[in-house]
């Protein structure tokens, strides 16, 4: 065939003459076992593994690799098991090959419980060899350039799934090239119009910049020349789809972002690369908060570059990437880079295979919600998430974590046992709850307790898997009997009720029956045990089968923080809005549970004479910085231009969250402002209100106290008084 004989001159060009023949043989096994069969575009089928091993040459892989490509779907396809193959080539090949087979034979209750489980075996098996993985998006790059054969709806779902899950994945593994087809691909199977029209205006607009990028490169090599260096220059398109999103994402038109021009110098060493930094930026001026030093600090795949944006006498945006040929061969390629055969030895970076291999292990573990396939999506997707952040520790190590990281995140990255003792967090010398998102150049100090340990709330807002895994490791070890009152709690709290009762016992025996367990116990002890997630549970129970909201994890995220009230619904009165650190004291109430005051409180004035009515209460210094709660603050200022926008700026600096902000003029001189913020505790508004106070306009400030709510019941009963007399 004209496609295999170009597959052949590919493989000869640098394998040996014997894996070249290995090769031939594992082509016509696949042959004859695909022999009649055609794809839905009416082609031979032995011409969609053609294409898949070519695509793997094109990156020059082993001969191992190729054959497996080539046999890929003989196992779920054909008679062929993987022991015939085993037999005919080696186990390796073997592996590989069973490795790409999907779980055919196994009954799913839908189709997403088979994409995950699906998913979970290629992650599992490529945690042992990458290059299973590797024939995979080759696989996937191949169907995606066939699509148009399929059904819309199928090509949609198609397309989603590869945006979602293979080019994050091609990403991890550093595949940019591998990354860009699929997402150009996908692009265009869920939106052809828009595809049609962005690849329009790119054609016409290529003339006019093909002129200038020429100049650009010419200019930047007549410089690095006269200063004796040696380099390469290329001039650069983004693909379509990045175009796209960025147009999405930050609300450009098509003029705006082909304004921007890009740039790639490669050079033969590292130190040239920052000898290239120094002459570029003395040829044009650099825009300072939009440089990268990918090379000291390099991505989890290895890629590494210098980034630089600068403006050029012309007043044009330019984007340079300086990178060495070795940086460029991995960024191109990434992990496969590692693996490519060149004269009879495998270039293997060890480093950059544990560690990818170590991340996919974790990623893959089995314990990781092996019941619910909805949960391992959506952690798959968020940990393959493209963003990172960049933190530091108070010595100033930088620990990369995948963005929306939390302080615990941190503290596992750390260490195991820090995580475990992780009581709270201080970013940038401010306390800030754990749950809270971590934003790159902070400076995170983890506070540490003897009385802490991991609790299964934690797994609702970790971002990755190894804080997952430790912390999942951990609650397995509780017994039954510890495991089923936490799972009760947490249950509870997911619910947003009283009882677990009020679910109908038809929903409970459900849930309980497609969790394959045999009671509600032992629903709880796996909640309890970080198994299944509580807010999943919860969800299931009411029947409700849509997607994870960030408003469902916040509520789940919600707990109480006091002592002895574990099985309890909870509420705090909003006539004195207790925070952590205030004297507390409660009552019951039929509808709300346990509601807390402030113990000097006037709804509360009667305590001292009717003491029954009330429950000592006071708060559990283990939740002291982990969750918000709402306080009010009375703040009288001069009426000063910009005055108001200081006073929110420092409230943002301090780690509060604003929740509502009323203002009222009472002289044309003076007016009164009322912040409803989120604060962590006592000391946190404390905190806040010291730095308000040294605003220089700002008057006074007061927290919506007790006090102040007595001055007003009396300012109250006065005014009733005076209209009663009247």
């Amino acid at each position: 065939m004209p496609a295999y004989q170009k597959l052949k001159e590919l493989v000869a060009s640098y394998l040996t003459p014997d894996q070249c023949t290995f090769i031939h043989k594992a082509y016509k096994h696949a042959k004859i076992a695909h022999d009649g069969v055609t794809r839905a575009s009416g082609e031979p089928y032995i011409t969609h593994p053609i294409a898949v091993a070519e695509i793997l040459a094109n990156m020059q892989l082993d001969h191992e690799s190729i054959a497996a490509a080539l046999l890929h779907d003989v196992i779920e396809d054909t008679p062929i098991t993987q022991n015939e193959i085993k037999d005919h080539f080696n186990s390796t090949v073997a592996d590989l090959v069973q490795g790409m087979t999907k779980l055919a034979k196994v009954d799913f209750r839908n189709k997403e419980q088979a994409q995950a489980e699906n998913i979970r075996k290629m992650l599992i098996a490529m945690s042992k060899d990458f290059r299973i993985m590797l024939i995979k998006l080759a696989d996937r790059v191949h169907n995606m350039r066939t699509l148009q054969s399929l059904r819309p709806e199928k090509r949609y779902r198609i397309a989603q799934e590869t945006i979602d899950i293979f080019t994050p994945i091609a990403e991890r593994l550093g595949l940019h090239t591998l990354k860009t087809e699929l997402e150009d691909l996908a692009f265009h199977a869920q939106h052809p119009v828009r595809y049609n029209v962005l690849r329009a205006a790119i054609t016409r607009a290529r003339g006019n910049r093909k002129d200038f990028l020429q100049q650009m490169c010419n200019e930047i090599s007549e410089k690095l020349k006269t200063a004796g260096i040696e380099s390469k220059v290329l001039g650069r398109e983004k693909h379509l789809y990045s175009l796209y999103k960025k147009m999405q994402r930050k609300g450009y038109n098509f003029h705006d972002v082909m304004d921007i021009y890009a740039f790639r110098v490669i050079v033969n060493d590292l130190d040239t690369c920052y000898r290239v930094l120094g002459q570029i930026h003395h040829l044009y001026k650099p825009k300072v908060d939009l440089f990268k030093d990918y090379i000291a600090l390099p991505k989890p795949n290895s890629y590494q570059s210098i980034h630089s944006t600068l403006v050029t006498h012309h007043g044009v945006n330019i984007e340079i990437q300086i990178r060495t040929i070795a940086m460029d061969n991995v960024a191109k390629h990434g992990i496969a880079a590692h693996w490519s055969y060149k004269e009879g030895e495998k270039n293997v970076n060890v480093t950059a295979k544990l560690q990818t291999r170590n991340w996919f292990q974790g990623l893959a573990d089995s314990t990781d919600n092996a019941t619910n396939s909805l949960v391992l999506l959506e952690n798959l997707k968020q940990e393959l998430g493209n963003n990172e952040v960049h933190v530091l520790t108070p010595q100033g190590e930088i620990i990369v974590l995948p963005a929306q990281a939390t302080p615990v995140d941190f503290a596992y990255a750390l260490h195991t046992d820090i995580g475990h003792r992780c009581k709270g967090a201080k970013v940038d010398g401010e306390f800030s709850m754990l749950t809270s998102k971590l934003e790159s150049g902070q400076t995170v100090q983890i506070l540490l307790s003897q009385r802490t340990k991991p609790n299964a709330e934690w797994l609702n807002f970790v971002a990755t898997h190894r804080a997952r895994n430790a912390i999942r490791h951990y609650l397995k070890q509780q017994p039954r009997e510890v495991a089923i009152p936490a799972g009760r709690r947490l249950l509870k709290q997911a619910l947003n009720t009283t009882s677990i009762t009020e679910i109908s016992q038809e929903n409970i025996d459900r849930v309980v029956k497609d969790q394959n367990l045999n009671s509600i116990d032992d629903l709880l002890n796996d909640i309890g045990n970080g198994k299944i997630m509580s807010i999943v549970i919860a969800r299931l129970l009411r029947g409700n089968t849509r997607e994870l909201t960030e408003s469902d994890m916040r509520q789940a995220n919600r707990q109480s923080a006091i002592k002895g009230t574990e099985n309890m619904m909870i509420s705090y009165a909003k006539c004195c809005r207790p925070l952590p650190g205030d004297e507390i004291v409660a009552h019951v109430t039929p509808n709300k549970g346990i509601v807390v005051h402030i113990r000097n409180c006037y709804a509360v004035s009667n305590l001292k004479t009717e003491p029954d009515k009330y429950i000592s209460v006071e708060w559990d210094d283990y939740f002291f910085s982990q969750y918000e709660y709402t306080t009010i603050l009375n703040i009288v200022m001069d009426h000063h231009k910009m005055e108001l926008m200081k006073l929110l700026t420092e409230i943002a600096k301090s780690n509060a969250n604003i929740v509502e902000i009323q203002t009222t003029e009472q002289t044309d001189a003076i007016y009164l402002v009322n912040i409803k913020l989120n604060v962590l505790n006592r000391i946190h508004l404390s905190r806040v209100m010291r730095k308000l106070k040294n605003i220089p306009h700002v008057k006074s400030i007061k927290r919506n106290s007790p006090k102040g709510f007595i001055e007003r019941r009396k300012s109250t009963e006065k005014q009733r008084k005076i209209k009663e007399q009247k």
